[in-house]
């Protein structure tokens, strides 16, 4: 028997036995082999033989079963890939359209010679359009940035400017005795001392805080009833004087910018020589919140402004007016409302720096309410020098320099609020408590002194 025929043979046996396995009985079986192929008989025992072909057989048909797996899900995702590449090949079609587009625009005209570089020419000036608005597209972007830049590096110096000031004022604010003082509410100005001059039922005035409203200057009388400074005609008699009234002596009867000799100094001045008799040197004057009077004590010692506008004269000055000889007070203000009113001392001097410009006055008189003598025999105070009768600083609070007692019945060197009523943490306006009240910042204010006699 021949190698094929064993097989055969073997493999029938196998089936034969598979199929008898579910009834008949298990039996041995025993093949003898052709002489040719075996010299004895082969014997085997079925069960042994039949179990491990039926295990090689489930693992072939778990095998196929997950190939079977696979290709399912194969065929899934080639679903995906077909219409993926059905797309792909419209786009390729859209292309492929574009494209003849662009070259039947390209195409030379009929009778004109072929240029095999028109094409790529022709790409190439695309492109080249295309660099050129990148390129103006940076340029603006680069410009944008230099702005912000610009804007950034403003921002972080006003900052600094601002950090650098705030320093300041916590360093002048600080008190030399190193023990901290409680910090107090800060006295406003009684209730009883609002409105005692008259004031008028007007409603509060919601214009924001702003020093310089030019369109409402504009709208100012022509002839105030204060005196005022005028840049356009500035007067600067042969001088120097010793005072505005020796000038109105000498036959100076025009109001304006007069020098005065002041110890070692010649000092410009304003002279009022035409109301209320003339001869008076003003001493200071708030009209149009031209110039910020919150500042430090060297400043209001030497004078700040200028006499033709809003001005302090400086304490050292007044210091060196008042002290040859006796002289008056006048202080004259006006509302919003073009209500003026005035307030007279009959003596006024300054004391030397040494006793840190003390005021002194006498015997009030007019009609604006006596608003400054609470404030006489006290020294004078800045943001950097506190000298006032309160615990706390008050030209911090009220934003000036001031005689400051505990705090102020008057701040004419505060903060020029326009409109009048104004809204603020402290009452830090340009005001004169028996004048319009303390809420209330004045429009001008301006301080006059002469020689009572002269």
């Amino acid at each position: 028997m021949g190698a094929v025929g064993l097989r055969t043979l073997q493999l029938l046996l196998l089936l034969g036995a598979w199929r008898a396995r579910g009834g008949a009985a298990r039996c041995r079986v025993t093949l003898v082999l052709s002489p040719q192929k075996a010299t004895g008989a082969v014997c085997g025992t079925s069960d042994a033989f039949h179990d491990g072909e039926l295990a090689a057989l489930r693992l072939r048909v778990g095998r196929h079963e997950e190939l079977l797996r696979g290709l399912q899900r194969r065929a899934a995702e080639g679903g995906a890939l077909e219409s993926e590449v059905r797309a792909l090949r419209e786009h390729s079609r859209g292309l492929s359209k574009r494209l003849g587009q662009l070259r039947t625009q390209l195409q030379p005209e009929p009778g004109a010679e072929p240029d095999p570089g028109a094409e790529p020419a022709a790409a190439l000036s695309l492109l080249a359009e295309r660099a050129l608005y990148a390129e103006a597209e940076a340029r603006r972007t680069a410009a944008r940035l230099q702005q912000l830049d610009a804007q950034l590096r403003e921002h972080a110096q006003l900052l600094s400017q601002h950090t650098h000031l705030l320093g300041r004022l916590q360093r002048a604010c600080a008190s030399p005795d190193p023990v901290p003082q409680q910090v107090l509410p800060l006295p406003l100005v009684p209730l009883s001392l609002v409105g005692s001059a008259g004031n008028t039922s007007r409603s509060p005035d919601q214009t924001p805080e702003h020093q310089r409203d030019q369109s409402l200057r504009q709208q100012e009388p022509p002839s105030p009833p204060l005196p005022t400074g005028h840049l356009a005609v500035p007067t600067r008699p042969v001088g120097p004087w010793r005072d505005c009234a020796e000038a109105h002596g000498a036959g100076h009867r025009q109001s304006g910018v007069y020098e005065l000799r002041l110890g070692r100094r010649v000092v410009p001045v304003w002279c009022e020589q035409q109301q209320e008799g003339g001869g008076w040197t003003v001493i200071q004057r708030r009209q149009d919140g031209s110039v910020n009077f919150f500042t430090n004590w060297q400043h209001y010692k030497a004078g700040f402004g200028r006499p033709d506008g809003e001005y302090w004269l400086g304490l050292e000055p007044v210091h060196q007016v008042t002290s040859r000889g006796d002289h008056e007070l006048l202080i004259l203000l006006e509302d919003w409302g073009g209500r003026g009113a005035r307030a007279h001392y009959d003596s006024f001097s300054l004391e030397p720096e040494s006793d840190h410009y003390r005021l002194r006055l006498g015997q009030y008189h007019g009609d604006a309410g006596d608003s400054l003598s609470w404030h006489s025999d006290k020294p004078f105070s800045t943001v950097d020098r506190d000298r006032d009768s309160y615990s706390g600083n008050c030209a911090l609070y009220h934003r000036g320099g001031w005689w400051y007692h505990a705090c102020a019945h008057s701040n004419l060197n505060g903060v020029w609020y326009h409109g009048g009523h104004y809204r603020s943490r402290y009452q830090d306006g340009v005001y004169w408590a028996e004048f319009r009240g303390g809420a209330y910042s004045l429009k001008k204010a301006v301080m006059l002194t002469r020689l009572v006699r002269w």
